[in-house]
């Protein structure tokens, strides 16, 4: 039964995948202001599926975890922005990115296209079928979400309320569509359908992220975030305070909060000593290393597990080095290639740092909680691909296209 459904979910993606690729801007904008309407409509009903999954955690789930998953008034009028936001934009489809005309006459155009049916497999994360279902829409691309059991109640009515806009809006309710099954196997299932879907997007861990590789299908990776923040012997010690606090702890169950930090040891001891107790007074756990074990024996000593986990909770690794080619050095062979940042007063060390951290977001004095398709001025993002093809950062809309060579000719033929 689970793989006829599932089965029947991605051919109807297909099916209307040619229609959607010609929706009219107009259509597709008209359905966004609707669906951002039904949420406004419907905060209430919203927030008591929100309940029903929050009520369904295990007991002693981290409060990190559970942040991933609440919604309140707030959450539903930001997702609602979004939805505005999003329909503000410039239709991404039919864009002409460079035109020319050859020897023979022919004149040749480079057209944006959508990349055809997504397949969006994430955990926690209720906004995702908002933020996707948006921008999948607005690029013209059919879009199938599987959710995690623990945001199930919230993310079907979610997707229902979407569906109501698409049908006011004219288009093809099949347009986002939800997985409706708990059960593992439907993922199973999915990485099975090459046939029907174009491009997977795995949000989640690890494991997630090794079990969606085993497909045939394109993926755009969406790996752990092992962010990491630098302080450079030139980083001016209240800025570096700042920055780090806001990285590590504004929100610690983001894919771009900071789970590592790298001193200079040529900082200063009394420097080092200060911004550990900045973060230690805001609750946050340490485990550092050796020298700064030394300097402040009561702080445990981090294991080599630490420098390669996401914590997603209050707790943060901290290491020193001699040099920026070392820190560079330990974000090679730790990092995800999320997002890794610098905070320095040295532009030479700066350049040095960017240039050679190959990471898919690299920042200079600046939080690594930036990196996130909103603030890039994006208007959401489906995911933050640290993969190399096809996109890397923050994936918005232009990175929900590609493109096709359209040939227009005066009966030329070739010799």
């Amino acid at each position: 039964m689970i793989e006829k459904i599932v089965t029947e979910i991605c051919k109807n993606a297909k099916e209307i995948s040619y229609s959607l690729a010609n929706a009219t801007t107009r259509q597709k904008n008209e359905a966004l202001y609707y669906a951002a309407q039904e949420l406004e409509d419907n905060v209430d009903e919203i927030l008591e599926e929100n309940d029903k999954d929050l009520d369904s955690l295990p007991k002693g789930t981290p409060k990190s975890y559970q942040d991933r998953l609440y919604l309140n008034d707030n959450n539903i009028a930001a997702m609602a922005d979004t939805l505005r936001d999003i329909a503000a934009r410039p239709d991404p489809i039919k864009k002409i990115l460079d035109y020319w005309k050859v020897p023979s006459g022919l004149l040749i155009e480079r057209v944006t296209t959508p990349l055809g049916v997504m397949g969006v497999i994430f955990e926690s994360r209720p906004n995702v079928c908002i933020d996707a279902g948006a921008l999948c829409l607005k690029s013209s691309n059919p879009v199938i979400l599987r959710c995690g059991s623990d945001s199930f109640h919230t993310c079907n009515i979610l997707v229902d309320l979407f569906k109501h806009a698409l049908r006011d809006a004219g288009l093809n309710h099949n347009a986002i569509q939800l997985i409706p099954f708990k059960e593992h196997e439907a993922v199973d299932i999915m990485l099975k359908m090459e046939k029907y879907i174009d491009v997977l997007v795995p949000r989640g861990g690890k494991r997630l992220i090794e079990k969606v590789s085993q497909s045939r299908i394109p993926m755009l990776k969406h790996l752990n975030g092992i962010c990491h923040t630098y302080v450079h012997k030139a980083a001016d010690l209240n800025m570096a305070i700042e920055i780090v606090l806001n990285a590590k702890l504004r929100r610690v169950s983001i894919c771009g909060a900071t789970e590592t930090l790298l001193i200079d040891r040529d900082w200063g001891d009394d420097k080092i000593r200060e911004l550990l107790a900045a973060l230690w007074k805001k609750g946050c756990a340490l485990r550092v290393d050796q020298y700064i074990n030394a300097l402040i024996p009561q702080l445990p000593l981090a294991t080599e597990e630490d420098w390669g986990t996401e914590y997603l909770d209050k707790i943060l690794s901290v290491k020193t080095v001699n040099s920026v080619g070392e820190a560079v050095t330990h974000i090679r062979t730790y990092g995800s290639s999320h997002t890794d940042a610098i905070v320095t007063a040295s532009a030479p060390a700066a350049e040095e740092f960017l240039n050679n951290v190959d990471s898919a977001v690299v920042m200079k004095n600046a939080s690594t909680q930036f990196s996130d398709g909103g603030e890039f001025g994006m208007g959401a993002e489906i995911g933050i691909s640290t993969g190399r093809l096809h996109a890397r950062g923050p994936v918005g809309l232009e990175q929900l296209c590609t493109f096709k060579y359209v040939v227009r000719g005066t009966g030329q033929t070739r010799s």
